[in-house]
Parts: C-alpha cells; structure tokens; sequence
C-alpha cells in the first residue's frame, strides 16, 4: 500500500491570528500607571480646549453691535435735514428769488451777467450792426442804472470807463441792475467819426422815431429798451473837434436828486446847463429819469486822469444808490459854476496857450498867443472873466472866431437857482 501523505493541519495557522489579537490587546492596553502619566494636567486640557472658535464668534457679536451706533447716527442725520431744510424755507420766504431782467427780447437770471447784441440795421455789404449791451442783474432788489457811450462815434474814452466799471461789478453780490452799452454809435466807433455815415448826430436825433433815419431808429431803439427800462443814466462823453474837457458833470442842478447824484460823483465841477433839443439827456428828462452827463478828454484818445475820474466817479453813483458796496471817498471838493464862456481867436494863425485845463485865470488875463509862420505875434486872447479853464482847442492852427479857451465862473457856494444855467454852443 501506497502511504499517504499527512494532511497540512488547518488549526496551525487560526492559533496564530488567536494568540496575536491577546497579545496586541494586553500590550496596547495601558496600564493604571500609564495612563496616569498619559493623562494631561488640567491646565494642558485648559490649553487644549478649542476655544478659539468660541471666542472668535465674540467679535462677530461686538461687529453686530457696532452697527447699532451706526444706525443711530443714521438717525441723528435726519433731525439736522430738516433743520436745514426748515432754515432754507425761511430763507426763503424773507428773502424771495428776484424776478430776471427781460430786456430786447432775452432773460437774464438774477445774479448773473449777460451780453447781449440788439440789431441796428445791414451794412450795404450785408453785414449785420447790433447795438451792445452788457446786463449785469444783482441778487437783490435796487435800482436800474444805465451807462452810455460813444453816442459819438470818436469819443471813446467813456467805452474804457465802463470797461473798467463792469470789472468791478458781482452780479450775486450786487442790488438792482446796470445796463451798459459802451458802444451807442457803432457805425461811428467802426470809422473814428462823430456823426453816423448820413452826417447825422445822435445826440440831436432823441427821442426818435422806428420809420425815421438811421440816426432817428437807433435813438427810438436805445429809449425803448435802455432809457424806458431805468431809473437813473450816466452818458459819457469826450471833448469834440480837437478840444479837450477837464473831468466835469453838465446836469440841471435845480433839480435836487441830480443835483445830489452830480456831487456824489465827484468831478473836479459841476455846471448847470440848459437841455439841448434832440439831445439824450433833453429826452430822459421828459421820460422822468435821473441823467447825469460826464465830460472829460478828448476825442480818439484815452486820458488817463479823465477815465480815472469818470471811473471812480461811477462807482460812488452806484454805491451811492445802493447797487454796490465800493467806497470811493472824494478826495477835493466839488466846485459849481452856472455860466461858461469860450474865447476866441480874433486872427489866424498859429496858437499857443498860457492857460491849461484846470488853471484858474482873472478877468483880462492872457490865456493864449496867435503867431504867424514867421515868429510874429497877431494877437492876445483875453479872458473875459474870473474862472476856471474847463477846456481848450487842443488844434495849433487857428481861422478867425475859432474857439481857444472855454472858461468857467464858479460859484462860492453850491448854487440854488431858479433858471437854467447856460447854454453854450460848443456843448456836446
């Protein structure tokens, strides 16, 4: 017989797997002393403990808490709101929005300024000519005041005297309105010429007329939308035909507010003269305006001392009326005469004066000297009274009866007359 083989005994390999389990068991488990020494302090357990998410959730609390004062001062802003929501109305109910100032068909808001452009008429090219105008209209409630010149086209001083009154002038700052037109005869400022190209006069074609001459429409144009719309005027003018003015003022002094407008102004005097037909001024009176006439200089030239009196002369006006709050105190006193007189050349030639603007002169003073080419002297012009030179010819050549000096008489005491001054033929 065959032997067999002896089984693998299948115990052999399970007794293993049974001893290991006890065994890792009993040595994994720690023992009393072990586990004593294994067991953390309290003050480990302390440290160990996750409190950091505990205290993290803390400031997540405190940020909610934080917006509670946000809110308040949220709430605290709409008390504040109305209060000046509340002073607002009050504001504006003591002190309502001015209207705007309409002139020529356009609005110019109250506290602000505008240049406008008034058309005249077409040159013969096609070329349009519109009368400018500069409107400055204060915040607050005053009177209009119009500023005017060149209604000659040469005399342009007065345009430089406004221009440096409107750099003056803030509109949100300023009481009632001015209206400036510093340029009245365009066509005669285009040309350096006195008189517009049909050889009128302005200043005698007043009040005019819309189906008149070209003369006569701007006038009707200038009452309409300047004279009309004011209370008080100032028109600014140079001498004329090569003579020259000392800084004056030409009004009707019987009248008390101009005679009190004319002395606030401060020219170095101030004459009392009769109202010329056509003339501007002989217009705005009968329209019940206030019109002061400022000469000073000459013609196509700019005097300094002329353009710094009109300036500072123009600006006591207006502060003195309440548009502005500029002082300008007057410096010399202000003298008045009622009569002025010219004197003139008795022959012709060459002319050489003695007395310049501003010298005072007596009776039968020599004022000026005619010569002729060769040295010679013709003549001797005389003053026929006491006074103040207040313009002279500033032309070295002379015809016979031409005018050399025009003398003023003056008065003591500022004049309260019953007539009129005087009129004289070479007044503007």
């Amino acid at each position: 017989m065959t032997a067999t083989p002896r089984p693998k005994t299948a115990p052999a390999k399970p007794s293993a797997p049974k001893t290991s389990p006890k065994k890792t068991s009993a040595s994994k488990r720690p023992t009393a002393k072990a586990q004593t020494r294994n067991t953390p302090t309290k003050s480990t357990q302390v440290k160990k403990t996750p409190t950091k998410k505990a205290t993290s959730k803390k400031p997540t609390a405190k940020k909610a808490t934080s917006k509670k004062p946000t809110a308040k001062k949220a709430t605290s802003k709409k008390p504040t709101a109305k209060k000046a929501t509340a002073k607002k109305a009050t504001a504006a109910k003591a002190s309502p929005r001015r209207a705007p100032f309409e002139i020529a068909g356009t609005r110019v808001t109250a506290g602000r300024r505008k240049r406008i452009e008034v058309p005249i008429a077409n040159l013969m090219s096609g070329t349009p000519v519109a009368l400018p105008m500069i409107v400055v209209h204060g915040k607050k409630a005053g009177p209009v005041v119009w500023l005017s010149a060149a209604i000659h086209g040469d005399e342009i001083g007065g345009v430089e005297i406004i221009r440096q009154v409107m750099e003056a002038l803030n509109a949100p700052s300023m009481a009632g309105t001015v209206i400036a037109v510093p340029v009245v005869n365009v066509h005669g400022f285009n040309t350096n010429d006195r008189y517009l190209p049909d050889r009128r006069d302005l200043n005698r074609s007043f009040p005019g007329s819309l189906r008149g001459s070209l003369a006569s429409r701007i006038a009707s144009l200038f009452m309409t939308e300047v004279v009309n719309r004011s209370d008080v005027g100032i028109d600014l003018h140079t001498g004329s035909d090569l003579r020259t003015n000392l800084p004056q003022i030409r009004c009707n002094i019987d009248h008390a507010p101009t005679r009190e407008l004319a002395e606030v102004f401060g020219a170095p005097i101030v004459i009392d003269a009769q109202l010329r037909d056509g003339s501007l001024r002989q217009a705005a009176v009968e329209a019940d305006k206030v019109m002061l006439l400022f000469e000073g200089g000459e013609a196509s030239r700019f005097d300094p001392n002329a353009i710094a009196t009109g300036t500072a002369g123009v600006l006591r006006v207006l502060n003195h009326l309440g548009v502005i709050a500029i002082e300008s105190p007057v410096t010399t006193p202000c003298l008045h005469s009622r009569s002025t007189s010219w004197t003139r050349a008795s022959r012709s030639g060459i002319v050489h004066l003695d007395a310049r603007l501003g010298d005072t002169v007596e009776a039968k003073q020599q004022v000026a000297a005619i010569y002729d080419p060769f040295g010679k002297r013709l003549s001797r012009i005389l003053a026929k009274h006491d006074g103040i030179v207040i313009g002279h010819t500033q032309a070295p050549l002379v015809n016979r009866g031409d005018a050399i000096s025009n003398i003023a008489r003056i008065d003591s005491q500022a004049p309260q007359w019953e007539t009129a001054g005087t009129l004289d033929s070479e007044e503007t």
